[in-house]
């Protein structure tokens, strides 16, 4: 069933507003040049040939109007994938209906990780795989060397949306993969697969499907220079999961983040190991991270994050030098390096201790992220470590967020952190004063500081 409409719009990439003229800078985010035009051949994005009334809870109209307190609060069913870092990201395992949308850099492990969860789901009940990029007999050599069931699994190799909606109606799969969102195609839109209309209009078709039968449809996008998923903004209003899968080639270790969740916490983190046999859940990322030669040395420090639901102990490195150089150059490997020259001014005027003639260069451990504040204290230590060649005790964990008076302001799930401390060996944990516990917590010392010229007195 199809509407005849000719539009023409034009959409911005950054933020996913549109706009009836093209013009140099968008309206809403202020953006430059992000302007690309979505033309609507005839026709407007067709309706999924499916019943309205197919009973799905999703679906639009297929339960009337009703008010807040007589909605049905039942827990929503989830399908594990098999894989408990992955079930721990989406929030408990896949719900059905939903859509989920995963990235990656190319040879991050998206094809191999959702090659393993179908490959295991087809077991339980119909899946299928739709692969756009590569053939069918690339996808089963990989299955092979993985060493994966390959009896039940169904595949398709096709690049238009009708045709893919079509085969899964007939099939009635319970997850739908389609590999990728860049590649394929609807014929009533006259621009190339990958533009921003054929991205949008797509995922649009595929998001009705999934509301209207209640398949769980994921789908595979390319990222952008800066790491973000290309394509529209608006793509990120469509779906109900955004997940990205990161981790660099020299390294064994995959972090799945998630970005957005509608079923469950967001920024929570799966770590995996890639193997010869494909990724494997990594149960205590905690324990990879901390993996440390037995000799001490300078500008190392341990601090707690809080990621989704769980505390992580990672591992930060400072390494200061004199500057050769007019220009030191300050350097902040999975950090923020705004933050990082923030901090070294509050170092110098709260702290006393200047490194503007100094070399300053950051690196967390293990390829993380930090993207909370939590940080903000163990990463002036380790500088100041790295810099009066004083190593940290290995006993010591230390978290809290600097401001920029030189305070030592809480973080949340303070307790939890320490409690993980404890549970890896640790002696000693410097905290911010309001974090400290109110009981004392056999066999760790718990050192509250409320400055930074307090922390750093204790420390050195």
């Amino acid at each position: 069933m199809s509407k005849t409409k000719t539009k023409t719009a034009f959409v911005c990439n950054d933020c996913g507003a549109d706009f009836t003229r093209w013009q140099g800078q968008c309206g809403e985010c202020k953006a430059w040049n992000t302007l690309s035009e979505v033309r609507l051949g005839g026709t407007t994005t067709r309706t999924p040939p499916v019943s309205k009334t197919a009973g799905y809870a999703g679906s639009a109209g297929a339960q009337g109007v009703q008010t807040l307190n007589d909605i049905d609060l039942e827990k929503l069913p989830r399908a594990s994938s098999g894989n408990a870092e992955f079930d721990r990201v989406l929030g408990g395992g896949m719900v059905p209906g939903s859509v989920i949308l995963m990235g990656g850099h190319p040879g991050a492990g998206k094809s191999t990780l959702l090659l393993q969860t179908m490959c295991y789901l087809a077991q339980q009940g119909p899946c299928l795989y739709v692969t756009g990029e590569e053939s069918l007999q690339q996808v089963a050599m990989r299955a092979q060397r993985l060493q994966l069931p390959t009896d039940q699994l169904k595949m398709l190799s096709e690049t238009n949306v009708e045709t893919i909606v079509q085969v899964a109606l007939v099939e009635r799969p319970k997850v739908l993969v389609v590999d990728s969102i860049q590649v394929v195609h609807l014929d009533d839109i006259s621009s190339a697969p990958g533009s921003v209309s054929q991205v949008r209009e797509g995922a649009a078709y595929l998001t009705r499907f999934a509301k209207q039968t209640g398949t769980v449809v994921i789908l595979v996008g390319h990222v952008t220079k800066d790491g973000s998923i290309a394509g529209p903004k608006v793509l990120e209003h469509m779906i109900d999961a955004s997940l990205l899968l990161e981790g660099e080639h020299d390294t064994r270790f995959r972090t799945l983040r998630g970005q957005k969740n509608r079923f469950g916490a967001v920024n929570e983190l799966g770590v995996f190991a890639m193997t010869e046999t494909g990724l494997k859940a990594v149960a205590n990322p905690s324990a990879i991270f901390l993996n440390r030669d037995e000799a001490v040395s300078s500008g190392s420090t341990i601090v707690a994050m809080w990621e989704g639901t769980r505390p992580l102990l990672v591992e930060i490195q400072a390494l200061v030098d004199d500057s050769h150089t007019g220009h030191p150059k300050r350097v902040a490997v999975g950090t923020d390096a705004n933050r990082l020259n923030m901090l070294l001014a509050v170092l110098h005027r709260h702290g006393g201790i200047m490194v503007g003639d100094q070399d300053v260069f950051v690196n967390v451990v293990g390829g993380v992220k930090v993207l909370e504040t939590s940080a903000d204290l163990a990463l002036l230590v380790a500088i100041v470590s790295s810099l009066r060649n004083t190593a940290v005790p290995r006993d010591t964990l230390i978290f809290g967020e600097v401001g920029l008076s030189g305070e030592i302001r809480p973080v949340p799930s303070g307790q939890e952190r320490i409690r993980e401390a404890v549970k890896h060996g640790f002696k000693r944990v410097v905290v911010p004063r309001s974090n400290a516990p109110t009981k004392s917590i056999e066999g760790v010392k718990v050192v509250a500081v409320a400055t930074l010229s307090e922390a750093l007195q204790s420390l050195f």
